[in-house]
């Protein structure tokens, strides 16, 4: 018995350590940098700090989240993003704020920039609603906040949705990507407008 035992978990063990050789490391995407936009109104000499967003578990992630119905959570198929999402938000919030042209300077935390204002924010929804035709969904709630006197100046929620053009897995990252570049240009408008 012992005999027959030795090859058979010999075999097993192989076919084991082949499948994890063999499997195939997810696609990795990431959002954009959000593209120049002169056409912003406003202008402010003004510092802006803009820590990293929170998110709940479900989002604080490198998965890209898809939602079948309103309380079900699943995730894109060997899909994943390049950093966790609310750190890629961060980054690609920041690169939206310089690509204005429009602010004196902005920065993320540990960067030693002399602070006027912080945009505190909470990502609530970026994701696929798959439950009927398929759209990518943002949510992202921002409170302006006085860095000087600890004030929050105004507290706005930002929503889009914009449709997937197709079923791949690239077509529900480039609904995402849209949406957040829709959602990055309103957040900079208005952080410009109130400061």
């Amino acid at each position: 018995m012992r005999a027959m035992f030795k090859p058979v978990l010999i075999a097993l063990l192989t076919l084991g350590l082949s499948a994890c050789v063999t499997s195939v490391p997810p696609d990795t995407f990431e959002i954009s940098a959000p593209p120049l936009v002169p056409n912003v109104a406003g202008r402010t000499r003004a510092q802006i700090l803009i820590p990293e967003p929170t998110a709940i578990k479900t989002l604080d992630s490198e998965k890209i989240v898809v939602k079948p119905t309103p309380y079900s959570v699943e995730y894109l198929a060997n899909s994943q993003w390049s950093d966790r999402l609310p750190r890629m938000v961060q980054l690609r919030l920041l690169q939206a704020f310089e690509n204005s042209g429009r602010v004196g300077a902005v920065g993320v935390p540990g960067q030693g920039l002399a602070i006027d204002y912080q945009l505190v924010m909470e990502v609530r929804k970026f994701e696929i609603n798959a439950a009927n035709a398929a759209r990518a969904t943002i949510e992202i709630s921002v409170k302006a906040l006085n860095d000087r006197n600890g004030s929050v100046v105004r507290t706005r929620v930002f929503g889009t949705e914009v449709p997937v053009a197709g079923t791949a897995n690239v077509d529900y990252v480039a609904a995402l990507d849209r949406a957040f570049d829709r959602i990055s240009s309103e957040i900079v408008s208005w952080t410009l407008a109130l400061i």
